[in-house]
C-alpha cells in the first residue's frame, strides 16, 4: 500500500523544513531525507543570511547589490519578493529560538560580504546553517502532523497518466528507496521539491555527499522547464589540503578584512576589481583560476593574520578549529585555498509561489530557479531564498489542498522487471568520476566551445551505460545519485553551449563579452 499524505517534501533544509511547518497546521506532511533530517547543504552554510536588519540599511539597497551581482539577469519580482520578505523571516527564526551573534546593545551583530554595499549579514558564528537547521528541526518535532522517512531516496516523480498530449501529468508523489532496500510509493496532494544543488557533479566543491541534483534530474524526466543551468557558481575559497574534503573557508573571512595573496605574499584582487577581496563572487573565483593558470601554482592564500588570534576564534570559531586541525594556524600563516563548485544558480523554473511547470509540483531553495540570482548569486542570498519561498509556498499549497480531490485511482506499484542484484558494482564509481573529473576539466570556470562539445560527446555515452545499467540491475542509493549526475551534467553543457556570450558564472574563452541580444534566461525541456 502507497504511502499517503497531504504535502510531501524532497529535502530536509531551510527551504524544505520551512515548508513543511507551515503546511503541517493544514494537513499530513512527509519529510524524505536521503540520510539523515540534518544532512545537507544547510547544516554546511557558514556566513550568514542576508537581510535588511540595520537603520542604515535599505531594500532598495539590497535589491540593488542583488541586481549587480546577477549581471543582468535577475527576476526584478523575485529579488523585491525575497529582499522585502526576509526579515520576517529572520525574526520567526528568532521566535523558533534561533541564536544569531547579537552585540551589548541587543542588536543583530551584522557582518558584510562580497558584493554587499551594507553589513546585513545575521550569523551565528560561522555555523549559521547548522544553528537554523537546529531550529528548524527543534520546531518540526513538536508538529505531530509531521513525519520524517530518514535514508529514503526519491527515485523519480510519479505523473497521473490521464494528460493532455504533448504535456506532464500532474505529479502524484514519488518512487522512493527505503532503507530495507524495498521501493514504495509516496502520495500526495503536493509534492515539494527542497532537494538543494547538484555540487558532486564537479570533482572539486563545498558540497556535502548528498548534493547530486536529484531534483532536477527528476523535474527534468517528468517534463518540467529548467532554466540556466550553466550559471554553476565557484566558491572562491574552499580550503586547499590533502586532507581536507570540501571545506569550505567563508566569504565573511573577506568580509571582516581578509586578503588574497600569491605564493610569495602579493596581493592581486584590485587589478580585477574596484572592490578587491569583495567583489562578487564569479569575479573572485574568475581571478584566482587566472592566478593560478598564470603562475602555475596549486593554489592560492587568505591571509587574516593581521586580525589577531583573540578575535579570530571568537568570529570564526569552526574554521579556526578546522583549520588548526590540519596544521594551518590561521593567526600566523595564510590559509591556502582554491575555488570549488558551490551553488547552483539555475534549477527547475517555478513562479513566485513555487509552482513549477507540471501541475501539483513545487521546488523550492537552491532546486529552484525563481530568477532571484540571476547569472549569480549574491553571497548569503541562499538561506533567505529558501526561508522566503518555502514560507510562499506553503501558504499556496494550504489555501488550495482542500479544495484538490485524489486520483479516481492508484498509480501502479514499483515494477521490478527482471533487475538482478548488480555484479559489477565498479562500473558505476567509475561513471561517477569519470563524469565529475570531466566537468572539472571541460565545464568549469572558464569553458570554450571545444571543451564543450568533448563533455558533451563523453556525457551521451555514459548516459548510455547508466541508462543500461539501471535497467538490468536492482536499483541503490548510488545508482539513483549517478543517473541523476550525468542528467544534470548534461543539461549543464545544453544550457553553456546555448548562451554565446560571457555573463556572471558563465565565462568562455570564445565569446568573452556581454551580448544584450542573450539577456535572457536558458530555458530547456524534455520533449514529451
Amino acid at each position: 500500500m502507497p504511502h499517503r499524505f497531504d504535502f510531501l517534501v524532497l529535502g530536509s533544509g531551510a527551504a524544505g523544513l520551512s515548508f513543511a511547518l507551515q503546511a503541517a497546521r493544514h494537513g499530513s506532511v512527509a519529510v524524505l531525507s536521503k540520510r539523515e533530517p540534518q544532512e545537507g547543504n544547510t547544516a554546511y552554510a557558514q556566513g550568514g543570511i542576508a537581510s535588511v536588519l540595520s537603520p542604515t540599511d535599505s531594500f532598495e539597497a539590497h535589491i540593488r547589490d542583488t541586481l549587480d551581482a546577477g549581471a543582468g539577469l535577475n527576476h526584478l519580482d523575485a529579488v523585491e519578493v525575497t529582499v522585502r520578505e526576509g526579515p520576517e523571516r529572520i525574526r520567526e527564526l528568532v521566535t523558533m529560538g534561533a541564536d544569531f551573534n547579537r552585540r551589548a546593545s541587543g542588536e543583530f551583530d551584522l557582518t558584510r560580504e562580497g558584493g554587499h554595499s551594507e553589513r546585513r549579514i545575521v550569523h551565528s558564528g560561522d555555523i549559521t546553517g547548522r544553528e537554523v537547521q537546529r531550529a528548524l528541526l527543534a520546531a518540526c518535532a513538536e508538529q505531530p502532523h509531521i513525519t520524517f522517512f530518514p535514508n529514503t531516496a526519491a527515485i523519480d516523480l510519479i505523473l497521473d497518466r490521464r494528460k493532455a498530449p504533448g504535456a506532464p501529468g500532474r505529479c502524484l508523489g514519488v518512487y522512493a528507496l527505503l532503507p530495507s532496500g524495498r521501493i514504495e510509493s509516496f502520495l500526495a496532494k503536493y509534492t515539494v521539491l527542497a532537494t538543494g544543488g547538484a555540487g558532486k557533479v564537479y570533482l572539486y566543491t563545498s558540497n556535502p555527499d548528498v548534493a547530486t541534483g536529484d531534483g532536477v534530474a527528476m523535474a527534468y524526466r517528468a517534463g518540467a522547464e529548467v532554466a540556466n543551468m550553466e550559471f554553476y557558481q565557484f566558491h572562491p575559497t574552499c580550503l586547499f589540503h590533502p586532507e581536507a574534503k570540501s571545506f569550505l573557508i567563508s566569504e565573511a573571512l573577506r568580509g571582516e578584512g581578509g586578503k588574497l595573496r600569491l605564493r610569495g605574499g602579493a596581493p592581486f584582487m584590485d587589478r580585477y576589481h574596484r572592490l578587491g577581496e569583495l567583489a562578487p563572487r564569479d569575479v573572485v573565483a574568475l581571478a584566482i583560476d587566472a592566478e593560478l593558470k598564470r603562475t602555475g601554482d596549486d593554489c592560492v592564500y587568505l591571509d587574516m593574520t593581521h586580525l589577531g588570534r583573540a578575535y579570530l576564534m571568537e568570529r570564526f570559531p569552526n574554521i579556526y578549529a578546522t583549520c588548526k586541525a590540519f596544521n594551518i594556524d590561521m593567526a600566523v600563516q595564510p590559509i591556502p585555498v582554491v575555488p570549488a563548485a558551490h551553488y547552483m544558480c539555475g534549477g527547475v523554473v517555478t513562479d513566485l509561489h513555487g509552482r513549477t511547470t507540471v501541475p501539483g509540483l513545487f521546488a523550492i531553495g537552491e532546486v529552484a530557479h525563481t530568477g532571484l540570482h540571476g547569472a549569480n548569486r549574491l553571497a548569503s542570498n541562499s538561506l533567505l531564498e529558501g526561508l522566503v519561498f518555502g514560507h510562499r509556498a506553503a501558504t499556496v499549497c494550504a489555501e488550495e489542498v482542500g479544495h484538490l480531490s485524489t486520483p479516481h485511482e492508484d498509480p501502479p506499484e514499483w515494477d521490478e522487471g527482471s533487475a538482478v542484484a548488480s555484479d559489477e558494482s565498479v562500473v558505476v564509481t567509475h561513471n561517477w568520476d569519470e563524469i565529475r573529473r570531466l566537468m572539472w576539466n571541460y565545464v568549469g570556470i572558464v569553458r570554450t566551445d571545444k571543451r564543450l562539445m568533448r563533455a558533451r560527446r563523453r556525457l551521451e555515452l555514459l548516459r548510455e551505460e547508466i541508462r543500461d545499467y539501471y535497467w538490468r540491475f536492482k536499483v541503490t542509493q548510488d545508482v539513483i545519485e549517478l543517473r541523476n549526475i550525468c542528467e544534470v551534467a548534461t543539461l549543464i553543457v545544453d544550457c553553456a553551449s546555448r548562451r554565446k556570450e560571457s555573463r556572471g558564472l558563465h565565462y568562455t574563452l570564445d565569446y568573452p563579452g556581454l551580448d544584450d541580444q542573450a539577456r535572457h534566461d536558458t530555458v530547456v525541456r524534455r520533449a514529451l
